[in-house]
């Protein structure tokens, strides 16, 4: 399977690449303007890439949804081996991150693959850490890995209590957990922004 969606090209030479997945129903669109705000002086390449499902009610997705934290293995699999396959080609330093469906990618892929393919930074937003049949989590050699997860606690679509355990599980291991909630619904608080963009450009500069 190869994924498409929209790529914003570094100004210069690129010093590593953004990766960014949106969530369920949205499409390669939705988080592209972040890159932007996370990255202001392009020196990344930025990519936003689409899921490969069409299901409803509409848009693009990851997986079908099979309750929560577990997702369709049928579907996840797919998805997370091509992605795995876009992260082997990009340009290191990697910053990964993701949305709902997006985040719940971004901790398998993350966490999934084995200490010497973790991206140097970890954005997860709204999600939760999936358990899927085949799935093991590696939370060994954390120490000082940077995750950024940030919630509303009035998410309605994905508890924020997804979010506190994985914030707890990572800080147990000794990733460096920067941890934001707000009494808000299922979206991205622009308050997280300026946070994230610090942890991209500390993560991606030499």
């Amino acid at each position: 399977m190869t994924l498409d969606g929209r790529e914003r090209p570094a100004t210069g030479e690129p010093q590593g690449t953004l990766v960014l997945l949106h969530g369920r129903g949205a499409d390669e669109h939705a988080l592209f303007p972040l890159l932007a705000a996370l990255d202001r002086e392009r020196r990344l390449r930025g990519l936003t890439p689409g899921g490969p499902l069409a299901l409803p009610p509409g848009g693009r997705h990851w997986y079908r949804l099979a309750g929560i934290p577990t997702p369709d293995p049928d579907t996840f699999w797919p998805s997370f081996h091509a992605l795995s396959e876009l992260l082997d080609g990009v340009q290191a330093p990697i910053v990964l991150g993701g949305f709902s469906q997006g985040a719940v990618m971004s901790y398998a892929l993350a966490l999934g693959r084995g200490k010497d393919k973790r991206p140097a930074a970890l954005l997860p937003l709204s999600g939760f850490m999936p358990r899927v049949d085949g799935l093991e989590l590696d939370l060994s050699g954390l120490e000082g890995f940077p995750v950024a997860i940030a919630h509303g606690s009035l998410d309605p679509v994905i508890s924020v209590k997804w979010s506190r355990e994985a914030r707890d599980a990572l800080t147990a291991a000794g990733a460096d957990v920067t941890y934001h909630e707000a009494p808000l619904p299922h979206t991205i608080d622009p308050a997280i922004v300026g946070v994230l963009r610090e942890i991209v450009a500390a993560r991606t500069t030499a």
